[in-house]
């Protein structure tokens, strides 16, 4: 067992569907260091929906292994992979998936909820990451009171206000504008400055290329990277 944050070995999923089984990954083996900063990159197809799914503990492969710090998530229940990602995973969707009628900072307290945290410091966690984000301001707004981007950011200190091994983007900027998609990855920039990991799932050639190292997947298997 390697000191790798995630290790990935000869990763398959297939599904059936009717008489068909799918192959959605072949065997994707590779692994990811602590504050790396990777991008997963493939066409519609090649499988890295999947893969994605599996990094953030939301499914588990067919065969092969998944270490995540020192864990093998490959083989554990639903519940035991619910508490991994409450723990171990910050998730950043396209959709910013935020609760309407709750402010930005009650948004961002949800994971401590879950975590068993009390309420004052919750608030407290929250504020903090909200003022990093740069949303100080913003705090007892409504999501429908926020530019998509700030409800981006939102999202982003929802991700980390648990303090996750990784950050998870999901096409983080997909549904932002250009000027936007820069500040929120120039955001992502600084995470990864103050030494959190970060995989970022994108189709898109320019946001993939602000990280470190890119995966490329095709077929359910990784190309190159």
């Amino acid at each position: 067992m390697n000191k790798s944050l995630i290790q990935l070995q000869d990763i398959t999923r297939k599904y059936v569907m009717g008489t068909e089984t799918v192959h959605a990954l072949r065997g994707v083996s590779f692994s990811i260091e602590k504050n790396e900063y990777v991008a997963l990159m493939g066409p519609s197809g090649s499988g890295k929906s999947t893969l994605m799914n599996i990094l953030g503990c939301l499914d588990t492969p067919s065969s092969g292994e998944y270490w995540l710090n020192g864990k093998d998530v490959s083989k554990m229940t639903d519940n035991e992979l619910a508490a991994v990602r409450n723990i171990e995973i910050g998730f950043v969707f396209q959709t910013f998936n935020l609760l309407p009628r709750n402010t930005a900072l009650e948004n961002v307290a949800l994971p401590l909820v879950y975590a068993g945290i009390k309420k004052e410091e919750r608030e407290a966690r929250a504020a903090q990451v909200l003022t990093m984000v740069g949303l100080a301001d913003r705090m007892s707004h409504r999501p429908n009171e926020l530019s998509g981007g700030q409800r981006q950011r939102v999202a982003v200190a929802r991700a980390l206000v648990n303090n996750p091994s990784i950050i998870l983007a999901d096409e983080p900027t997909g549904n932002l504008d250009t000027k936007t998609s820069h500040e929120i990855m120039a955001l992502f920039e600084e995470i990864h400055k103050n030494g959190n990991t970060i995989i970022l799932v994108t189709h898109e050639e320019d946001i993939a290329q602000h990280a470190k190292r890119i995966v490329r997947l095709r077929d359910g298997l990784v190309a190159e990277q």
